[in-house]
């Protein structure tokens, strides 16, 4: 075997969240993979079943009128963007690009799992950013770089504990990152945060030619099932992942619901302010009850357990299973909900 393999056979296989719940006679509550409560907004579902009188037909390889409608609801340049099969196979294709064997990348400590799994599979080698105060750090990324660096992911907001890197660490980073180190912001709940110093870098991916920031229609928008993503980048960079994804990465169902739930904003509203509600009234209970809870910007919330008996993480899980609600418990012992 090969040392890339030896490499990738050491990786654990991404592991989704659960599904089911003891009581298999009705639907659970699950709250495991921070997936929309609410579902996709009715324009959406209307735009995806027109498309299906059409699935005789290849989908528009060029993605022009999703990018379109995503750069006139955010007012960016379409032609920095392309879509992907969610926004892990735009990670995928961006490690692709510039990662090689004995390379390394600098991931944040709660990053996305997808993330390290493409990097070593490019024979990369991890480098792991503490989160002080589970927050991503831009001084503990930046003391992490080396003339070995060729790629930095960061998870902003992270998963699973919600909480993102503030605008002014943010400006500094990209702004002392070597440009030939290329700066991944993944920004898969950016949709739900309305704090104001919070940066989705979007304006960084437009005007330096390193940063590119990645977007998911999965989670706001409820679109998990049809898988589709998108980043934004210089022309360069964009130029390159056009050159090694396949010509159809994007269904035409995905495509045209995806377009059409961008510009459906009074339903992306209902489903910020419908989760900043359930945020402000979860998390102070489950303080109340003495658990330690940090601050949430996103669809999900962890909580903290001890190891008192009764009320473990693990007898957390079992007492919601039990009630047909599925959780997602955390190596730190703690359990995720969305």
């Amino acid at each position: 075997m090969s040392r890339r393999g030896e490499q990738i056979s050491t990786l654990a296989p991404y592991k989704q969240g659960q599904s089911t719940a003891g009581d298999t006679s009705k639907a659970p509550i699950k709250l495991s993979s921070n997936e929309s409560p609410l579902g996709p907004s009715p324009r959406a579902m209307e735009a995806a079943k027109a498309a299906l009188s059409e699935a005789c037909r290849y989908p528009d390889g060029s993605q022009k009128a999703l990018r379109s409608a995503i750069g006139e609801v955010f007012s960016l340049d379409p032609d920095m963007m392309v879509c992907g099969n969610g926004s892990e196979e735009l990670l995928l294709l961006l490690t692709r690009i510039c990662v090689e064997p004995g390379d390394e990348v600098i991931l944040t400590e709660h990053c996305f799992i997808m993330a390290k799994i493409h990097a070593v599979a490019q024979g990369a080698q991890i480098v792991t950013a503490e989160e002080p105060g589970y927050r991503p750090n831009a001084d503990a990324i930046l003391s992490r770089i080396t003339d070995r660096t060729r790629m930095i992911v960061v998870a902003s907001p992270n998963n699973p504990v919600g909480l993102y890197m503030p605008k002014d660490e943010l400006k500094r980073l990209v702004e002392t990152v070597p440009e030939h180190i290329l700066i991944i912001l993944d920004a898969a709940y950016a949709d739900f945060v309305t704090k104001p110093d919070y940066d989705a870098g979007a304006q960084y991916a437009l005007t330096r030619p390193n940063v590119v920031m990645t977007r998911t229609f999965s989670k706001l928008y409820g679109l998990a099932s049809l898988r589709v993503g998108w980043c934004l980048a210089a022309r360069a960079i964009i130029e390159r992942v056009n050159r090694i994804r396949t010509p159809f990465n994007v269904n035409s169902v995905a495509l045209a619901a995806a377009a059409a739930a961008v510009r459906d904003i009074d339903w992306a509203e209902r489903i910020r302010t419908h989760n900043q509600r359930a945020l402000d009234h979860i998390i102070p209970t489950l303080r109340g009850l003495g658990l330690a809870v940090p601050p949430s910007v996103a669809n999900f919330y962890l909580a903290f357990f001890t190891n008192e008996p009764g009320r473990s993480a693990a007898d957390a899980e079992k007492f919601l299973l039990s009630h047909n609600i599925i959780p997602r418990p955390t190596a730190s012992g703690a359990v995720s909900n969305a």
